[in-house]
Parts: structure tokens; sequence; C-alpha cells
């Protein structure tokens, strides 16, 4: 279910990308008086002495965090389910001959599945699996229906088999909102350079205020929207130029359930794992 770590999560990925369009590996968008400027962009407030020595090398810092104002309560909508659009599954399965691989990487909610001589033997990838398991489990439940299995790694092997098939698949997710709520974030830019400062706020301010809506790790989405902003030139610290951009996200706390998708269908598969119908499964 998404909360406040989601949302921080969401608007540091914003601020990264208006930074670092071609990725962190590329030089930033920040230009300062040098060249591009190195920045910093994370969650939660500075260290103290770290940014301070950062300030006087000429990196500047991006930091999220919730602000201190009261979280509203936006609670309004009806609990129902809704449903989200699958992710594409991210084990995948090769096959050669009467033997199928695993590889890639396993997550809930995904289905993978072996099909033989017309009987299909699904499995439903644990958050904890790996490929080698996934196999293993696909290994015992053959051997459970009789099958001659040779198992080693992440390899599945039924030398008996006519018809032989293998399926990955990815199962979709629904939500159901069950409170909603309104809190503003401060996303601070922490310069050692005024220049610095007005071009990265305005930079970064842009790429905030574009979307109406940002995705959640949920599959959810939060509305964001300007609610203010502060800039700080403080005497007492002559090296530190900073700027306050505060967005308020209006966002759900879900209840999550993956629902089933088709591994098989119906139909069959031939020797070299094509699906042909006329197999129920």
């Amino acid at each position: 279910m998404a909360d406040q770590a989601d949302v921080e999560n969401a608007l540091v990925s914003l601020v990264a990308n208006a930074i670092y369009p071609n990725g962190a590996a590329a030089a930033s968008a920040i230009m300062g008086p040098s060249g591009p400027v190195t920045c910093r962009v994370y969650r939660g407030m500075p260290n103290g002495p770290a940014l301070d020595t950062d300030l006087v090398r000429g990196v500047m810092h991006a930091t999220v965090f919730a602000d201190a104002t009261p979280v509203r309560n936006t609670t309004r909508f009806p609990r129902i389910w809704q449903e989200v659009a699958p992710v594409p599954a991210t084990l995948n399965v090769s096959i050669a001959g009467t033997a199928a691989s695993f590889a890639g990487l396993c997550a809930a909610g995904q289905l993978a599945g072996i099909a033989v001589d017309g009987s299909t033997f699904p499995y439903a990838v644990q958050a904890r699996d790996t490929p080698p398991t996934v196999a293993s489990n696909l290994a015992a439940m053959l051997r459970a229906a009789g099958w001659l299995v040779d198992y080693a790694g992440s390899t599945v092997a039924v030398p008996a088999a006519r018809l032989f098939g293998a399926r990955v698949v990815s199962g979709g997710m629904a939500l159901q909102e069950i409170k909603r709520q309104e809190q503003q974030f401060r996303i601070s830019l922490w310069c050692g350079d005024p220049g610095i400062r007005d071009t990265a706020a305005a930079s970064i301010d842009t790429a905030l205020a574009t979307p109406n809506f940002i995705g959640l790790a949920d599959g959810s989405s939060a509305r964001i929207s300007f609610a203010g902003g502060a800039t700080t030139d403080k005497s007492a610290d002559a090296a530190l130029y900073r700027r306050d951009l505060i967005y308020a996200a209006e966002y759900p706390t879900t209840l999550a359930a993956t629902t089933p998708a088709l591994l098989f269908g119906v139909g069959g598969f031939e020797a070299n794992g094509a699906f042909i119908a006329g197999i129920s499964g």
C-alpha cells in the first residue's frame, strides 16, 4: 500500500530526472561557473558536516521530506476493487526439446507453468523465489503426477513427454482504496552559489509542476500541486543558499490483491513448445 515513503521516493525520482535527464552516469543539466554541477538527491535532511564540505566543493544537495503541516484527511471514495494494468513478467523460460530452463527475476504475481501431453502444472511464483526454486517446485508437481523428471539447477526436463511446453505470465493487480490523505512535502535545494540555486530551482520546479499525477510503487497515483516555497540567504552562513519548494500530494492508502493471469488457456503444445488449440489446459 502507498504511504509517505512511497510519495517521497516518487518525488526524489522526479527531482533526479530533472537534474540528470540522461541518467546519473552522465553530466547534470545544472550548470555552474565551472561546468555541470554534481548533485546529491535523497530523502531526509542533510548531514551538517557532509553538507558543509560539499558546498565548498561546489556540490549541491536536493532533499525531499514531509513538511510539518498536518496531514489532512480527504477520504471520500467508495471501497471498490479497481484493476491495475499488470507489470510485464520478469521471470522467463526457454525450451529445448523436453526441457525448460528458468531465468530472470522472481516476483509475486507471476505464474510459471509446464504443460506435458495435455496436462498443465502451474506454479504461483513467490517474492522469495529464485529460478532454481521455481524449477524445483514444478519438478515436485510433475513427480507427484507420476512423471519421470530430470531436475538440475533451474532446468526441468521430462524425457518421456510427447508434447511439452512451458510459459511464464504475470498476474494482474487490483487495488481497493481504504482511505485518502493530503500531505505537503518540502523539496529543499542546498547550494553554495546563488546562481546554481536559481538555475536548479527553475528546472526542478518545472519538473514538479508539469505532471498532475505521479505513479506510486503499489500501482496507485498521487495528485500533486504547488503549495508554496521559501528562499533562505542567512548572513550567519554565507556559504549556503537555499530554496524550498513545497508541493502537496493527495494519495490513497490501498489494499492490494493479485489476480491470476491465463497461463495456458484452452489448447496444447507441440513438441517444440508452440501453443496449439484443441487441448484443455
